[in-house]
């Protein structure tokens, strides 16, 4: 096996569908330093363990001398990637783009090495701001409203009545040239990008360049079972987690996912991932053993084994002896007497009503272990009293100085 069929086969770990693996093959074998296109839309990041799922694998080809160019749809963003949306979305300002774009460059470099030799930082707006009308029209007429109206979300949208914005059909156009002005080698995208990428290769052969080789990555249910991970469905792990809330979020995995979650999100060895798939597969202590081993091997990537170790050993204390966590966030309260939902309001302010109230009728909430099942009982507050509300949450209530008083 030569070395860049085993570069690919690294790939193929956490890989979909490649399109133009053969040109891969001969642009590593060729020794040069590839071209990386990575780009993002400037709108506010939240990123997951499936957004890092490509940034791993960038990662991979920059540990050996590849170079990431991680672009800033700065332009596009002002357009708005009408990707998976059924309405137009509402264009950001250029201060809203700045600070998202600052936010990104954080987030992806909890992953990506940021070395100017492996790493080079572009903005859209440098070729389109310079690019007059006549050579943008040049390019629409190199895209045909056919090719356009293949895409299955703008045939969609039209099928339910709903209007499509002009500009929104040039973002793929725009996002597919980038790919030329950059030189683009290769990208690694989901599988809703792949329209955009494939415009990019079309633009590339078009324009007289190599087109690009596109890898769509494997996607997974989220911590749910359901759909992919998501903030608006909150079963996602964030890459700013910290490695506790990474470690007890991946403790609330279905156990059918856990082989899946191996694979994709860990670097244990494929052989220790089935032997995982195996242990769930049987339940019990197994599959709860088997949890924990991935949680600890996550944790492990991002934050290193002696916290990965820490972790582990305080999760097993507190959820098999049932004791309480080291330190305690604190939350400050004014009343010294407050209804079960109202004392939750104050120290989960951002859970829904509903659900402090399907905590609350599922007996998942207890103030110094005395459990509240009612909504409306009185609870007299005292200042230290820790507050249990679900498996892996606790605060303890610090009194204003207006109810020490009191």
């Amino acid at each position: 096996m030569n070395d860049a069929q085993a570069v690919i086969d690294r790939l193929r770990r956490t890989t979909d569908t490649i399109v133009g693996e053969a040109d891969l093959r001969t642009r590593l074998e060729s020794g040069r330093p590839l071209r990386i296109k990575y780009g993002v839309d400037c709108t506010a990041p939240d990123l997951h363990l499936g957004h890092a799922v490509n940034l791993w694998m960038m990662r991979g080809l920059q540990d050996l001398g590849h170079t990431v160019v991680f672009l800033l749809g700065d332009l596009t963003t002002r357009i708005g990637d009408p990707t998976g949306r059924s309405e137009t979305r509402p264009m950001l300002t250029p201060a809203e783009i700045e600070v998202n774009a600052a936010a990104f460059l954080e987030q992806v470099s909890l992953v990506l090495r940021t070395e100017p030799e492996v790493f080079e930082v572009r903005r859209n707006s440098e070729w389109y701001d310079a690019m007059d009308v006549a050579t943008l029209l040049g390019l629409f007429a190199q895209v045909t409203q056919a090719q356009l109206m293949a895409r299955d979300m703008f045939r969609s949208r039209v099928a339910a009545g709903r209007e499509i914005a002009l500009h929104e059909l040039t973002y793929p156009v725009l996002q597919g040239y980038d790919s030329f002005a950059l030189g683009s080698d290769l990208t690694i995208v989901g599988s809703d990008q792949l329209f955009n990428e494939q415009l990019g290769r079309h633009f590339q052969q078009r324009l007289g360049a190599e087109p690009q080789v596109v890898i769509t990555s494997t996607i997974t249910p989220g911590l749910d079972g359901g759909a992919k991970q998501s903030k608006s469905l909150n079963n996602y792990v964030a890459l700013t987690d910290p490695p506790r809330e990474k470690f007890g979020k991946l403790m609330s995995l279905p156990d059918e996912l856990v082989e899946t979650y191996a694979r994709v999100y860990t670097e244990l060895p494929l052989d220790a991932v089935a032997v995982l798939g195996s242990a769930t597969a049987d339940g019990g202590p197994a599959a709860r053993d088997a949890k924990l081993r991935l949680a600890a091997a996550v944790v492990t990537r991002y934050h290193g084994a002696g916290t990965a170790r820490s972790e582990l050993d305080a999760f097993q204390r507190v959820f098999s002896q049932r004791a309480e966590p080291d330190e305690l966030p604190e939350v400050v309260i004014d009343s010294t007497t407050l209804s079960a939902l109202e004392l939750l309001v104050a120290v989960r302010p951002d859970v829904s009503k509903s659900e402090l109230r399907r905590l609350l009728r599922q007996g998942a909430v207890s103030v110094d272990g005395t459990r509240l099942t009612d909504t409306e009982q009185l609870v007299d507050v005292q200042a230290g009293a820790v507050v249990r509300s679900g498996r892996r949450t606790w605060h303890r209530v610090r009194r204003s100085a207006q109810a020490a008083t009191a």
